[in-house]
């Protein structure tokens, strides 16, 4: 059961990478501002939007709000989803 619900959480975790990767390039924003906005380096910024590194639950409120959305609501749109 425990391995069911990792596969889950990973799938989330990819989702929510790709969302912050297309709210950025809907955006218009280059991964230059993002580190701007955060002052989170462009290698982490491309590191988290591909789903290289887990990122901890700061560096996605810093990008979340670098962009101008609510965390919370990335996360749901990440789980419906992953249905």
């Amino acid at each position: 059961m425990f391995r069911e619900k990792e596969k889950k959480w990973n799938a989330v975790c990819s989702e929510i990478a790709n969302i912050l990767k297309k709210e950025r390039e809907s955006k218009g924003l280059s991964k230059v501002v993002i580190s701007e906005r955060t002052g989170l380096s462009r290698a982490m910024i491309g590191y988290v939007e591909s789903g290289a590194r887990n990122p901890t639950l700061q560096t996605l409120l810093r990008m979340a709000d670098a962009l101008e959305i609510d965390l919370s609501a990335i996360v749901r749109q990440a789980q419906r989803r992953t249905k």
